[in-house]
């Protein structure tokens, strides 16, 4: 299985995805907040081998000819390793952050991957552009503004969902589905699974496969100061993410449905500080992975082994070296 981890921001994304290939990473990944997704990846994939993904590049603010186009110069520059990730955000960002409309997303998502392909289709084949959507038409593609033929082809496109209709909509019309990392193994295999099979249904044989990338908060430690340090960093993280309304359904399937709406009072507060006093024990062991290396590399297998080739993991907290290449190893070898 391959190991993805996260770069955060231009200073220093080269020189810190070198490090990490050093210590055996397979790819790496940005996502939307402080820094532009795009433009550390760049840099990464100039410095590196490595694969190269947006998890995720907010979609609705953008429009397809520029994601087409940021994404085909990173397939070039990858040689070939770049993943577009796609993802909604939430009402209250989509329209006071960023001033866009965020009625019907999965109508939305699903003309936004449509799109994206027919303007990779054009540019692969010469064809000429004709995508007539609901929300958005491109129907003209100048020689001058088109790059022409990528040697590795359109990269695919992933979508992040936690949602059933999200989901199966990413199933039937994309080739990726980014698995939210604030799940559970429960959630996955009675909410997650049953939509990806529901979508895949309705999928056109030309898509070729489709691929479950999941994401996870992973907390792991060799010694009880690493796994204090740890425990710490991820109670933070999921403290920051109960906090959004889109994940209530997981919380309350696994019992911790009021901590969200006590967490989400905390941010209208300000007391952003008290938010990982809000995360049991329990909620930590059953929304992250958590144990040495080996006990988090199983739980991994267990979770998602027979349903995924490669993970994203978020380990917020200070991670030695050496631990970094004892989880990527174990993970490799579960």
């Amino acid at each position: 299985m391959d190991v993805l981890a996260p770069v955060y921001g231009l200073a220093g994304a080269g020189d810190s995805a070198r490090h990490l290939e050093s210590l055996g990473i397979d790819g790496v990944f940005t996502f939307e907040g402080p820094h532009d997704v795009f433009v550390p990846l760049t840099l990464a994939a100039a410095a590196t081998d490595l694969a190269v993904m947006t998890n995720v590049a907010i979609a609705f603010p953008r429009n397809p000819i520029h994601l087409a186009h940021a994404s085909r110069d990173l397939q070039v520059l990858s040689d070939g390793k770049f993943t577009l990730g796609l993802g909604t955000q939430i009402r209250a960002h989509i329209e006071r952050r960023f001033g866009e409309e965020f009625n019907r997303p999965v109508a939305r998502m699903r003309e936004q991957v449509r799109a994206i392909r027919a303007i990779f289709h054009t540019w692969q084949t010469g064809e000429p552009l004709n995508f007539e959507g609901e929300f958005r038409t491109h129907k003209l593609m100048s020689p001058m503004f088109s790059p022409g033929p990528s040697p590795w082809g359109p990269p695919p496109i992933a979508v992040g969902a936690l949602g059933p209709q999200m989901c199966a909509m990413a199933a039937s019309v994309a080739d990726s589905l980014a698995v939210m990392p604030v799940t559970s193994r429960r959630f996955f295999e009675e909410q997650t699974l049953p939509a990806v099979q529901e979508g895949l249904a309705r999928r056109s044989p030309d898509l070729g496969s489709f691929e479950i990338i999941p994401e996870l908060i992973v907390c792991t430690g060799r010694t009880e100061e690493e796994m204090d340090r740890a425990d710490t960093g991820c109670r933070s993280l999921l403290g920051f993410y109960s906090s959004t309304p889109a994940y209530r359904p997981v919380l309350e399937l696994e019992g911790f449905g009021g901590i969200q709406s006590t967490a989400q009072q905390f941010t209208r507060d300000g007391r952003w500080d008290e938010l990982s006093g809000l995360i049991p024990d329990e909620m930590l062991k059953q929304i992250s992975v958590r144990g040495t290396p080996s006990e988090v590399a199983a739980q991994i297998s267990d979770r998602y082994g027979d349903q995924a080739n490669r993970v994203c993991v978020y380990m917020p907290y200070e991670t030695p070296d050496d631990l970094w290449a004892d989880l990527i190893t174990a993970i490799k070898a579960g």
